[in-house]
């Protein structure tokens, strides 16, 4: 973990604690990343109550209700995937608020469509779902920082932006 990602976490919990909400997270490639973040906060129970590690397909299927179809079709590195991957997690968790991620944090796995460093977050916030790609840099350790700092920020904008409207 880093400074700036106790950080995100601390402000994240802070707007998750004003507005009396719940947090989950699905996550595949940052392997419990975002959960470990948002735990390493104090008080963090009053925003989360559960997260899935979804590495395989299997438990995408199991955990989340992503369909097979969509993992077929698109694969696990995708939009459609961390778009089914949030809605799945925030309502297995009654959360108001999910963020997902699956990618290729490497050194193997990739290819040209996906190179290693791509990363796909889904989003759900309070019945809105959208979902982001990035194309991180590094090796295995530092696209998965990344990627738990990316999804933490950007969840935390969203909090923000609809606080402010």
């Amino acid at each position: 973990m880093t400074d700036e990602i106790l950080r995100l976490a601390a402000l994240l919990g802070q707007s998750l604690a004003d507005k009396g909400w719940q947090i989950t997270c699905a996550e595949s490639c940052t392997g419990g990343g975002i959960g470990y973040a948002i735990t390493s906060t104090q008080g963090s129970s009053a925003w989360f109550n559960k997260g899935f590690i979804t590495y395989s397909n299997e438990a995408k299927q199991e955990m989340l209700n992503v369909t097979p179809s969509t993992l077929v079709t698109y694969g696990a590195v995708s939009s459609e995937t961390v778009k089914e991957m949030a809605i799945g997690a925030a309502t297995a968790a009654g959360a108001k608020v999910a963020v997902s991620v699956s990618g290729i944090a490497g050194p193997d796995g990739g290819s040209p469509e996906k190179p290693v460093g791509t990363v796909w977050f889904g989003f759900f916030v309070a019945g809105d779902t959208f979902t982001e790609r990035q194309v991180f840099t590094g090796d295995r350790h530092n696209v998965r920082i990344k990627a738990v700092e990316f999804a933490l920020s950007n969840v935390l904008k969203v909090l923000i932006k609809q606080t402010i409207s």
